[in-house]
């Protein structure tokens, strides 16, 4: 059994397996997940867990490269903007909502929180750890 970090064998599994620039979502309850794509489903209730509670465990975890983020996040959500810029500094990229939805049919898998607040979404692209 792991000591440390992660213990969710989906999550801990994905992120074994990811590769340099591959994605990962960080999302909330209402963001839809493409056909193909990988849901690893952990919402609770709503606001359980958190989007914050999940970006920061997996962040700890993961080499992160980039971050993507919809631009509508800035202004319809300005406090979990704030967290996401506070967690990743410069390394956020902003695109639509729309392009960003686009976006997630290209992730390893996409992680479903319990969030109820809106644009509670980021990408994560993998970086390498050398």
């Amino acid at each position: 059994m792991k000591r440390q970090g992660i213990i969710n064998s989906s999550i801990a599994k994905v992120l074994v397996d990811l590769g340099h620039t591959d994605y990962i979502v960080v999302g909330d309850a209402g963001l839809p997940v493409p056909p193909g794509v990988c849901k690893i489903d952990l919402a609770l209730t709503p606001g359980t867990p958190s989007f914050q509670d999940v970006v920061r465990a997996v962040h700890e975890d993961m080499v992160v490269e980039k971050v993507i983020a919809a631009t509508e996040v800035k202004v319809k959500n300005p406090q979990q903007h704030q967290y996401m810029e506070q967690q990743f500094g410069a390394a956020i990229e902003y695109v639509s909502h729309e392009d960003f939805k686009r976006l997630t049919s290209n992730a390893k898998a996409i992680i479903r929180t319990g969030e109820t607040t809106p644009y509670s979404n980021c990408i994560l692209q993998s970086g390498v750890f050398f």
